[in-house]
């Protein structure tokens, strides 16, 4: 029987016994003649003296006289069969057979009810149930109320109560219960009678769930408001909270709440709610629940229905576009962007005009559907099953002619090295330019020995050779060499330069000069001393360049956002506490806060950041908003902390306590402040000067944070900005506070996030740097932040903004924060920064640092963004041996990987995880130097500048999604798709074709690092057609460089990879790169904004220190994968190799399903969703009716601390 239908049943059953308890009854019967003889039955009668008061000329007087006989001998149960069936049988053939049995007078239905109550016999049972459906089914109203008021409904009901007792239950006897109880909807006899019932709990409780199931119905619960039912229900949930003072009657008080959240699934339902004060009482009621655990299903039902019944509010904002305008030179004819720009100026794209669409039907029928199924289809509808469509067909796109515009970006295939010092020649001493700097090691993030710590040999801080060649020599283009016949190879390849297709316009120059040292601070690099003011002390080897921040005077003016450092253009630092280093407690350092002493903490690494370069490269970086400011973190520079930060545990209850905060906004509304405190789309806008609240900027680069509005004493609500030229994709932030009070405990609601859920209810933190810990010696990014959650608001999204949907709501990320000192300089982000200037940086010392004789560095401009960025591209590989002829063409020879990152960029972690990759190849270890000989490297480490630069999260200033434009990218709006796709057209036209493409992203939604790639046999799999797979021939050799990370990288996830191809993502790079290119191995490879959940990092959250080392065990990957691919040709000291082949063919196999891949490059949440917020706008899963909030089991009820507890590393 289907799942609906005893659901129904079970509902329907409830409907009849809200009438069971009528008095002695006056009933009238219609004569033959038409005189009307009207007598008093009494309930407690003799039977057998009810045939009399039929008609008697009637068939029906022998048959219901001897069935009343029969209620006396019950166990003449042959004859009850036969009279019931005959009874039957009349009814369905003779429309006059039904009026005489529910006429008024009639005692037919009593007869019938009666047997129907006291029989055993099953088939009687049924014959007596068919002949109610009979008679109800076709009379309307009246002879449905006749059965209610004979009694009916109680013996349904008890009826419904034992047959689903019975194991298995019978399948005919419930659905004809369950016809019958459809016809049940008179909900003013149901609420007048379960009252008089309160003997008999189980019967109650049946029938409220009966109530709840017909209220579903839209027509009944609009009904049920008409009548002033909604207020009743209310009346009698009261009544029961107060007088049910042992809660023995739970079930009861959640039926009632059922029944509300039935009726509230309507406009007008709600409405009435909230007319009769249901929010004040439901809050009060639940508040009252919450000391007894054993209430909590009260409290989360009592939640979902006020949060449902929350009036739906408009953000706070003049217009849901970005804050920032940027004028497109080609305004898109199809697509949101054209949609944005065609909207008139009048229109408010703020408000939700959804009338009463956000109400949901949801009749019985439509409740059994399987979800399971539903998603299943969903996916499948997504698969691609054209097979000719799957298989890769490599599309040149462009003509040749067109693609020699990329010649000049791919010199190492023409150069004949003449003229450079390399490696056989006498090799040139070590020699230091400018700072000492240590050796660029391989970045790990785990104890890792030391051995080979002594045999990294120093770097040569040489310029880079890899300017531009001489002009005016001639050289053969390497396009029309490979046209040639290749008998040709023996004769000395000449080099001529390619033509730039493109002028890059210089950028100009501001002055580079700094004026003087800063007016509060001064960045110099003398002897540690003591200054009046106050002195920081950093460890010279450590990142950051600084050794002494001295404080020459005092701040009076600390009001204003920084210092003006530069003339001409002005850039500036923020604000920076002057109160001076606070002093170390004893207890932290058990001596003083030395440098010696905060050396310890600090690991040795790569020192790339350099913050007089940051300044300078950020005076040349062009945003759309015309920063002139520069955060604190980007400047100082960031280092992993010392100690691992465990995935943080959930506080039993934390959501609905923050949800029943927002309740009180509109029950204690005179409690609300209410006041702005930063604002972007207000030019005029002052800063407070109260000392007690908190100060908000977000003007610097990649930063975001739109407006703030103070709620209460110590919380605020804050609003993101939308990508530029879009509006939405709400999920990036970084902003700096200031003004903060130590100990307090500041509640931050970012509340217009979109994502249906979110890492946040799974343990992730947001990250805080903190300035004055930076001047402790203690530059890091931390997670920090308690209480948090992330949950469906009551903000409400226009249809504009939802993409044509109406009835969206936002969602709300919360957490609590207690700063550790006062007037503190803190910044808040989603995810470790990582700045365009800071690339840019990081790119520059990276090529003053390397040994010119090992590594063949060179960085190109691929293009100009649309704000006039460039974006950079860079190639690395080994410097031939010496420039003879064999020397030369294995050098040419080498396959290409080629690599890109940052896409998006609110995925910040994709960028350290490329500056992990970006270390390890221009480090010189011995396996980074194999490596560089294995292959040529071409890398676009950020696709999307423009975005990075001005805080978007997911688009180019384009306002569109970069990684859906690869099928046909437009050269004014996506330029660096636009080339980056012409750098691989150019490799295949030269028949170089890489050997691995892979795009770095970052993931929200998941734990681990993992990789989707492209298999034509995996996705005809998940269709179900096996048939169709079985024939698909496909090498499995896609598989082997996940593996192989499997294997080597500790972050990395076997089981999350997915190798699907879908319809949705035709036009993302990985598939645009395997279909069109050819490419076998082109991947995107995620990596988590969280943390691991398996590995020797499980139960911890990700940081820099493990995202580099992802990016640096790519590296080793790919050394392994080469072996692999050319055993013969490549040979490796097992030292450096010990990976078993025959490990990783066995494990290449297709043996079982991957991992599915959904929207926004994001596979289904496969974790439980604990938010239960639950939607009458989306078909979002349905939790159990029990779980409104996760609640960790008996055995997890461990409550966290308020403070994250950190273990130290040895």
């Amino acid at each position: 029987m289907r799942a609906g239908s005893a659901a129904s049943s079970a509902a329907a059953a409830a409907a009849a016994a809200a009438a069971s308890a009528s008095p002695a009854t006056r009933v009238c019967m219609k004569t033959p003649g038409g005189r009307r003889r009207g007598i008093r039955r009494d309930p407690g009668a003799e039977p057998g003296c009810g045939s009399s008061r039929l008609t008697n000329n009637s068939r029906i007087v022998g048959l219901l006289a001897q069935l009343e006989k029969i209620n006396a001998e019950p166990s003449e149960s042959d004859t009850a069969r036969y009279v019931t069936s005959k009874i039957l049988h009349l009814a369905q053939s003779q429309e006059k057979t039904r009026r005489e049995m529910t006429a008024k007078g009639s005692t037919g239905m009593e007869i019938l009810l009666s047997t129907l109550e006291n029989t055993k016999d099953l088939q009687t049972t049924l014959n007596i149930l068919s002949i109610l459906v009979e008679l109800v089914s076709a009379g309307g109203g009246r002879r449905v109320s006749f059965l209610v008021t004979k009694g009916g409904s109680q013996i349904l009901l008890q009826l419904l109560m034992n047959a689903s007792k019975e194991s298995p239950p019978h399948e005919d006897l419930m659905v004809q219960i369950h016809s019958i109880l459809q016809n049940l909807q008179n909900h003013r006899l149901l609420l007048r009678v379960y009252l008089q019932l309160k003997k008999n709990s189980s019967l109650i409780k049946v029938a409220l769930d009966t109530l709840a199931a017909l209220l579903k119905s839209k027509t009944n619960a609009r009904r049920a408001v008409d009548r002033g039912y909604v207020q009743v229900l209310l009346t009698i949930y009261v009544d029961w909270h107060r007088h049910d003072n042992r809660h023995r009657n739970m079930l009861i008080r959640k039926g009632i709440l059922q029944s509300l959240k039935s009726v509230t699934n309507i406009k007008l339902g709600r409405k009435a709610f909230i007319d009769a004060n249901g929010m004040k009482i439901l809050y009060n009621t639940s508040q009252e629940c919450l000391a007894v655990r054993t209430l909590d299903p009260l409290v989360n039902t009592s939640s979902l229905i006020m949060r449902k019944c929350f009036p739906k509010n408009r953000l706070p904002l003049p217009t849901i576009k970005s804050s920032f305008h940027f004028q497109l030179p080609v305004i898109p004819v199809t697509g949101p962007v054209a949609q944005l720009y065609s909207l008139p100026p009048e229109v408010d794209d703020v408000v939700d005009e959804s009338d009463d669409n956000d109400d949901i039907d949801v009749e019985a029928e439509n409740e059994t559907e399987n979800e399971d199924d539903l998603d299943q289809n969903f996916k499948n509808d997504d698969i691609e099953t054209d097979i000719n469509k799957l298989k890769p067909q490599q599309e040149p796109g462009r003509t040749i002619e067109d693609l020699k515009m990329y010649e000049h970006l791919f010199p190492e295939l023409v150069d004949d090295f003449q003229d450079y010092d390399l490696i056989s020649k006498e090799p040139k001493p070590f020699v230091f330019e400018g700072k000492v700097r240590g050796p660029i090691v391989v970045p790990t993030a785990g104890e890792e020995t030391s051995g080979n710590s002594g045999n990294l040999r120093k770097v040569v801080m040489k310029e880079n050779i890899s300017s531009k060649e001489d002009e005016g020599e001639k050289k053969s283009t390497f396009m029309d060499l490979a046209k040639e016949d290749t008998k040709d190879n023996d004769r000395t390849l000449q080099q001529q330069p390619g033509d730039q297709n493109r002028t890059i316009s210089s950028v100009h120059g501001l002055n580079n000069d700094i004026v003087k040292a800063l007016d509060r601070i001064t960045l110099q690099n003398i002897p540690s001393q003591t200054a009046p003011g106050f002195t920081a002390e950093v460890k010279k080897d450590c990142s950051l360049p600084l050794t002494v921040l001295t404080c020459a005077k005092a701040c009076p003016h600390m009001a204003t956002c920084g210092n003006v450092l530069f003339e001409g253009r002005t850039v500036q630092l923020g604000k920076l506490c002057c109160t001076g280093v606070e002093t170390e407690d004893d207890e932290d350092t058990e001596s003083n806060s030395s440098v010696e002493q905060a050396s310890v903490e600090v690991p040795d690494g790569p020192t790339l950041h350099d913050p007089d370069l940051y300044i300078e490269i950020v005076k040349n970086t062009k945003s759309v908003p015309e920063y002139s400011e520069v955060a604190y973190p980007d400047y100082f520079g960031h280092v992993p902390p010392p100690f691992k930060e465990p995935i943080l545990e959930r506080p039993y209850g934390v959501q609905r306590t923050k949800i029943a905060q927002d309740i009180e906004r509109l029950i204690h509304q005179s409690d609300i402040i209410d006041r702005v405190v930063y604002d972007l789309d207000n030019p005029n806008y002052t800063i407070p000067e109260e000392g007690d609240i908190l100060k908000f900027n977000s003007k610097f680069e990649s930063g975001n944070l739109r407006k703030v509005i103070q709620i209460r004493k110590n919380e605020y609500d804050l609003i993101l900005n939308s990508d530029i030229n879009s509006n939405h994709y709400h999920q990036w932030f970084y902003f700096e506070v200031s003004g903060m009070r130590p100990g307090v405990a500041y509640r931050f609601n970012i509340i217009n996030c979109e994502k249906s859920n979110s890492q946040f209810n799974y343990g992730m933190q947001p990250l805080m740097y903190s300035v004055q810990e930076a001047l402790n010696a203690r530059p890091w990014w931390i997670r920090m932040g308690t209480d948090i959650c992330y949950y469906k608001n009551h903000f409400s999204r226009s249809s504009v903004a939802a993409g044509g949907q109406k009835g969206k709501s936002y969602y709300t990320i919360t957490f609590t924060v207690s700063f550790p000192h006062k007037d503190d300089v803190c910044y808040f982000a989603y995810h470790y920064p990582y700045t365009y200037s800071t690339l840019q940086m990081h790119l520059q010392k990276l090529e003053s640092a390397h040994n010119p004789q090992q590594i063949y560095f060179r960085k190109d401009v691929l293009c100009e963004t649309l704000s006039g960025n460039s974006c950079p591209l860079v190639t690395i590989t080994a410097m031939p041996e010496s420039n003879y002829y064999e020397h030369i063409c294995h050098f040419r020879n080498r396959p290409y990987v080629f690599l890109s990152a940052r896409v998006h960029p609110g995925e910040t972690n994709a960028s350290w995880v490329m500056k992990g990759t970006l270390e390890y190849l221009m480090s010189n270890n011995p396996t980074a130097q194999s490596l560089r000989e294995s292959y040529i490297f071409k890398i676009v480490p950020m696709l999307n500048p423009d975005g990075v630069i001005n805080g978007n999260h997911r688009c180019s200033l384009s306002g569109e999604d970069l990684n859906r434009q690869w099928q046909s990218p437009n050269p004014d709006l996506h330029p660096t798709i636009y080339h980056a796709k012409g750098l691989l057209q150019y490799l295949a036209a030269v028949k170089r074709l890489p050997l691995v493409y892979c795009d770095y992203h970052g993931h929200s939604r998941k734990k681990n690092v993992f990789m989707y790639g492209c298999s034509i046999k995996e996705t005809v799999w998940h269709t179900n057609d096996n048939a169709t797979s079985c024939d698909v021939v496909e090498d499995t050799g896609y598989r082997t460089l996940p593996k192989i990370l499997s294997h080597i990288a500790p972050a990395f996830c076997m089981s999350s990879c997915s190798f699907v191809v879908e319809k949705s993502k035709e036009s993302t790079a990985r598939v645009v790169v395997w279909r069109e290119i050819g490419v076998q191995r082109s991947y995107t490879m995620e990596s988590t904004l969280c943390g691991c959940d398996q590995g020797k990092y499980k139960g911890l959250q990700i940081g820099t220190r493990e995202l580099e080392e992802m990016g640096a065990k790519f590296c080793v990957g790919l050394l392994r994968l080469k072996r692999l691919t050319s055993p013969l040709e490549y040979n490796l000291p097992s030292s450096l190799l010990d990976f078993e082949n025959d490990l990783i063919e066995s494990s290449c196999k297709v043996t079982s399903p991957t991992t599915y891949v959904l929207d926004e490059d994001e596979p289904r949440f496969l974790e439980e969703v604990d938010y239960s917020a639950e939607s009458n706008d989306e078909l979002d899963i349905e939790l159990a009716e029990n779980v409104g909030d996760y609640e960790p089991s008996a055995q997890e009820e461990v409550l966290s601390d308020s403070e994250l507890s950190r273990t130290y590393l040895p």
